[in-house]
């Protein structure tokens, strides 16, 4: 099984792995919430908004189809593309997905393929 994110295979030129952030609830003290430095204790503010953190590195060929590879990840890291559902190399899927961030490691390595590190998150802010 491949992992995927709106059905195309982003990350299956090299590897990589998926982490599920915490699952829990926002909380903030009361006296940041009211103002007044008297407020003692905790309040619960809502859900953690779920989130996925891919880690990997792209390869290919040549630099020219690592660009293409680039590319295609980072043009969905937009407003404008939307949600979609993440799944994992396991057939675990994630509905209404946000790519929110893409970071590329500081340098393209070179040797028999071409290939970058990276770090793209994901959250859904549907389940909030």
């Amino acid at each position: 099984m491949s992992s995927a994110y709106k059905g195309e295979d982003l990350f299956g030129s090299g590897p990589h792995r998926f982490a599920v952030g915490p699952a829990g609830l926002a909380i903030r003290s009361k006296s940041s919430v009211t103002g007044s430095p008297t407020d003692t204790g905790t309040l619960p503010l809502s859900d953690l908004e779920p989130e996925v953190t891919v880690t990997g590195r792209l390869v290919a060929s040549s630099e020219s189809a690592l660009l293409t590879l680039r590319e295609a990840i980072a043009d969905l890291a937009v407003l404008s593309a939307g949600a979609g559902t993440l799944e994992d190399e396991h057939g675990r899927e994630f509905d209404d997905m946000w790519l929110i961030e893409y970071a590329e490691a500081d340098r393209v390595d070179r040797g028999r393929v071409w290939s970058i590190g990276y770090v793209a998150r994901f959250r859904n802010f549907e389940d909030v």
